[in-house]
């Protein structure tokens, strides 16, 4: 239960650098940045591998990494369906 805490927890902190990052925000703010920062650590650390601090289970530079794309792409992307 604790783990599952601390796991939402780091994912919000990672969606948020992210976000800060490349200066755009997540759509559905924190929930967004929950989001973001999961799917960009699992996206992250499939693509670059495990390497770096581990907090909560994900390594924290692929984990950024991965979120500054899901971040880029769910704006893009949300920007987009606004324009149609």
């Amino acid at each position: 239960m604790l783990h599952t805490i601390w796991v939402i927890i780091v994912g919000a902190v990672i969606g948020a650098i992210a976000s800060m990052i490349i200066n755009r925000d997540m759509p559905w703010g924190w929930v967004g940045n929950i989001i973001g920062g999961l799917v960009g650590a699992w996206l992250g650390e499939t693509l670059l591998g495990a390497w770096g601090p581990n907090v909560a289970g994900m390594a924290i530079v692929p984990a950024i990494v991965g979120a500054i794309v899901v971040v880029l792409l769910t704006t893009w992307l949300f920007s987009s369906m606004r324009r149609s």
